[in-house]
């Protein structure tokens, strides 16, 4: 069968995996997202016979699945001509003890729900980016693997030769099976699975129960929200920009990349979002993480992403063994743009962050230290702001003074001066503001183009990109300006295709885009709404919302004519824009009755 994206996402903050339809495991990496990924069938192209943990069904007729409501338990039913079997996964996360348990496992029930249907259970872990099989020991109710750094047992109620020989059998009554860390399970395996099921059932609706959501598009929300926090790696506080490496863009040989690291772009957006749900621990979390990355530059100097535990070098390399998802390789390790210069890092840090500064419901809320420790990001901003750079699409092999990292920069001083001003630092707030008013007359003289009635992509130039959607929002421009709404007309003029835009147009290093970028999209949904076309606005929302696959997710981009998903999943921009959205669309709950 040929991949797709038609995944779903079981995680719990330390580790997550990638199911298919079929229920079949097809990606997952330990010990943590950016590991060496044990299943790797969705890169494995045409080789994809390894690499995966599948409960092969005989005869399988359809399937069906869904997640639970408001967790991030799944529930897959395949029926064939013999009977119906569901398949119901989950990875443990709950209360313990006062502490979160998030161990790295994942726990699947089997169950017969009519009939006597076969199975075949096909575990076939790969090591060191699938150039390995690894050996295995067993015992009377386990399967051990010996991986390159770490060893995992399948401990199961299935007969342990079954699962060694992959034997099919009639699967008269429900079955478990537990993969995880190599220490024995010390409970009957029928109730820890049921226990654990129902523990993190709890968790997760109790974590949903407190979301602050909209009146329409819950269940859009609720997904997305916790989509999102199943990309924050919470021992650390980093939030990755997608579970996966090298998914490509649709028609684009080469523009596949690592998303498996943090992006300090990508995370201020999903901390922005998840702050509007009042889902604040996320940010608490990643205050933790920016503090470690800016301690270790006194300069203020910022990459445009780090590692989950901070590492700064993520050297780039191709696995030339993995022929890639469809077998358009080449499968990356690492990102090169961590060398890149860009510009727009400082405002997503201080922007990230200013909400703690005002939020009294956080425990570790922003003081005095924290200031001093953003103050000099605002200085590197302020150098910064009119120097060249790979902007916010990382082009490689060209520089220019990008107008969206321009205003980051001036969105970077403009809110050191309001945190400032709300500690009574006045002599800060004073420096602050007259830095925010130089870069913002500077952007205006130099982006501004008279000819087009818009704001072009780099100082002095005559494109746009869709990044310019959001200086609005930003508060650089007010939403009905008249040079908001020049830009908005241009960008729509030259970027839209439908109800769906693409993120520039015009040849990059790798040629022309053929795919929509879906976060592009949802921007200008946004802007429609900013300035009084709601209908037009919902009717662009509503064609991002059909190109998600059955369980609500998105990845990167859409190809137009077929409305298949393609790119790094699931993308975290993606998932943000699906929230920012339906906020900004629904009707309010006061006036639904």
């Amino acid at each position: 069968m040929k991949n797709s994206l038609d995944l779903a996402v079981l995680g719990n903050c330390e580790i997550a995996a990638l199911v298919d339809a079929d229920a079949t495991i097809v990606w997952c990496c330990l010990p943590r997202f950016d590991g060496d990924p044990l299943f790797h069938a969705l890169v494995a192209g045409s080789r994809a016979e390894d690499g995966s943990f599948a409960i092969d069904v005989a005869d399988k007729l359809s399937t069906r699945r869904r997640y639970l409501t408001n967790t991030a338990i799944l529930e897959t039913d395949i029926a064939s001509a013999t009977g119906i079997v569901r398949i119901t996964d989950h990875v443990p996360r709950y209360q313990h003890w006062g502490r979160i348990l998030r161990p790295s496992m994942i726990v699947r029930r089997i169950e017969p729900i009519s009939g006597q249907p076969q199975i075949t259970i096909r575990m076939r872990p790969l090591t060191d980016w699938g150039r390995r099989r690894p050996d295995r020991t067993r015992g009377s109710n386990h399967v051990r693997y010996l991986l390159e750094d770490q060893v995992v047992r399948l401990t199961t109620t299935v007969p342990a030769e079954f699962i060694d020989r992959e034997i099919t059998f009639v699967l008269d009554r429900p079955h478990v099976l537990v993969l995880g860390p190599d220490e024995a399970i010390v409970e009957e395996l029928m109730e820890f699975e049921r226990r654990s099921r129902e523990c993190t059932h709890d968790y997760w609706t109790t974590w949903t129960r407190g979301l602050a959501l909209p009146f329409e598009w819950q269940d859009v929300v609720v997904r997305s929200a916790i989509t999102l926090k199943l990309c924050a790696y919470e021992q650390s506080g980093g939030i990755v920009a997608a579970l996966t490496t090298s998914i490509p863009e649709y028609g684009s040989p080469g523009r596949n990349w690592d998303y498996r690291f943090c992006w300090l772009r990508d995370a201020f957006f999903s901390v922005q979002a998840l702050n509007r749900l009042g889902a604040t621990a996320v940010m608490e979390n990643f205050m933790g993480w920016v503090k470690n990355v800016v301690a270790r530059s006194p300069s203020g100097y910022l990459q445009p992403l780090y590692g989950l535990t901070f590492e700064s070098r993520l050297e780039e390399r191709e696995v030339k063994e993995l022929p890639g998802y469809r077998d358009l390789g080449p499968v990356r390790v690492g990102n090169g743009a961590y060398s890149q210069v860009q510009n727009d890092s400082y405002g997503s840090v201080v922007l990230a962050l200013a909400q703690s500064f005002w939020d009294t419901r956080l425990t570790h809320r922003g003081d005095h230290h924290l200031f001093a420790m953003l103050e000099p990001l605002g200085e590197q901003a302020m150098r910064r702001w009119n120097e060249p750079d790979a902007g916010v699409w990382e082009y490689r092999g060209r520089q220019s003074v990008h107008t969206h990292s321009a205003v980051m920069c001036w969105a970077a001083c403009d809110r050191l001066a309001r945190i400032a001003d709300h500690l009574g630092l006045a002599d800060r707030a004073a420096k602050w503001r007259a830095s925010a008013d130089y870069i913002h007359e500077g952007i205006v003289k130099e982006a501004w183009n008279e000819e087009l009635n818009s704001f072009a992509s780099c100082f002095g130039g005559k494109d746009v990109d869709a990044s310019l959607l959001l200086l609005a929002d930003l508060g650089f421009v007010a939403p009905r300006d008249p040079m908001a709404l020049g830009t908005l007309a241009e960008v729509e003029r030259r970027l839209r295709h439908g109800n769906h835009l693409y993120r520039y147009a015009g040849e990059d290093d790798f040629g022309e885009p053929e795919s929509a970028f879906n976060i592009c999209t949802l921007w200008l949904a946004e802007t429609l709404a900013r300035v009084g076309r709601e209908e037009e606005a919902r009717e662009v929302f509503a064609s991002v919302l059909a190109v998600r696959n059955d369980v609500g997710l998105l990845s990167e981009g859409v190809e137009l004519e077929t409305g298949e998903l393609w790119g790094n999943f699931p993308q975290t921009y993606s998932m943000v824009g699906l929230i920012r959205c339906a906020r900004r669309l629904s009707k309010s709950w006061e006036d639904a009755f």
